[in-house]
């Protein structure tokens, strides 16, 4: 029986956290020194560099797209505690910190099955080369939003386009998992 996207987002994110985790013991909370433009380079630097391997059809470092696309994941999840946090304490236990990725990977779930029920699941008919492209994008978009010191007249603000390439890295890693 095959699972549904929600029931792949949870699993993945589960994956992600995890990954996350084990971080944690090796750097602490070290990331919360970044601001939130820093993190969405990280981001960017991840997704340039799927697009670079796709494009060429090779890589020379063989770190795989899951690894990216999980790196995206947990930095974007970053970037959003730190728009959320403005605690200046960077230095958290494991339990503090897994609290806040869990409450931003739940909102972000919901934002999935609200968007999914909305456009009918038609992530499943694009390609991981597209989904990598409106990851690049929208990070594009989130820089034109840090340059305008986070003033925007129309868009819903970086929080939300965060968790929007969230729920991309997903459905990349969902497509990725079924080849």
């Amino acid at each position: 029986m095959s699972l549904s996207t929600d029931e792949h987002a949870k699993k993945i994110l589960k994956m992600c956290r995890k990954f996350f985790e084990q971080k944690h013991g090796d750097y602490g909370t070290s990331w919360r020194i970044l601001r939130p433009l820093a993190l969405t380079d990280q981001i960017f630097i991840k997704a340039k560099r799927i697009r670079s391997i796709q494009e060429k059809g090779q890589q020379k470092v063989q770190d795989s797209f899951v690894d990216e696309f999980i790196g995206i994941i947990n930095y974007s999840i970053m970037a959003v505690i730190q728009l959320e946090v403005q605690e200046q304490n960077l230095h958290w236990t494991l339990e503090k910190t897994l609290a806040h990725y869990d409450a931003i990977s739940e909102k972000t779930i919901q934002l999935m099955g609200r968007k999914n029920h909305d456009y009918g699941e038609a992530w499943r008919d694009m390609r991981v080369e597209s989904i990598t492209d409106i990851i690049l994008m929208k990070l594009l978009r989130i820089r034109s939003i840090e340059t305008n010191q986070g003033k925007t007249q129309y868009s819903e603000g970086t929080k939300e386009v965060y968790k929007d390439i969230i729920n991309y890295a997903i459905f990349a890693l969902i497509h990725l998992g079924n080849q």
